[in-house]
């Protein structure tokens, strides 16, 4: 099971910066990142998770409201950036957050990791996002992000033509974990603290897991 680092180390650096980028990737057994993609007010897609910059930064601003320069002084890199700093071994789960990614992000990706990687993926709990990356990158694979797998929910990730759902790590049993493999889709998880956790998971078939904490750790 793949151990992708969720937003980096934070614990070594605040989240989703190229500091916790580089302090993840430096941990014995992590087998690449996961982190999330906005766009600036400019178009530019950067790293940042939430809509403003108040809970990481200290900084009320939404990122939509900055450029990518003026994100940049609060330590908020670019996707570019971003990418550069994984080469291109680090296996990478890109989560899209927010809408209108389109060329400008597929671009980017493209650019650095050619039309179709075998260990890297564009996931988002939006559809439009996904159906965008579909048109762009039609070569990289989609995950749907998800809290269930709920009949509905594997039935939208096939109908999205998503290669996998990532789920919320409670909502894996056997039995659903079965279901979602009949679907033909392969099953990731967030986000995993604990190492028993990690190690249940495993054991399920589970092919990735966003991990922080002593979970990352092994």
């Amino acid at each position: 099971m793949l151990r992708l680092a969720h937003r980096g180390d934070w614990r070594r650096a605040p989240e989703n910066t190229l500091a916790a980028f580089s302090a993840a990737l430096a941990v014995p057994g992590c087998d690449g990142l996961e982190f999330d993609v906005q766009l600036s007010r400019d178009g530019v897609p950067v790293v940042l998770h939430d809509e403003s910059l108040a809970r990481v930064q200290g900084n009320p601003a939404r990122i939509d409201a900055l450029t990518a320069v003026e994100a940049a002084a609060f330590g908020i890199p670019t996707l570019a950036e971003t990418m550069a700093l994984a080469g291109p071994d680090a296996w990478l789960d890109v989560e899209l957050k927010g809408a209108d990614h389109g060329a400008a992000t597929a671009d980017v990706l493209r650019a650095a990791r050619g039309a179709s990687p075998a260990n890297a993926v564009v996931s988002s709990f939006d559809p439009p996002s996904l159906v965008a990356m579909a048109d762009h990158l039609p070569g990289w694979a989609r995950w749907l992000n998800v809290e269930d797998l709920a009949p509905a929910t594997l039935s939208l990730a096939v109908g999205l033509g998503c290669r996998g759902v990532s789920v919320l790590w409670g909502a894996l049993t056997p039995a659903s974990v079965r279901r979602a493999q009949a679907a033909g889709l392969e099953v990731a998880a967030w986000t995993v603290r604990r190492r028993a956790t990690w190690d249940r998971l495993a054991g399920l078939g589970v092919m990735a897991a966003c991990v922080e904490a002593a979970a990352l750790d092994g």
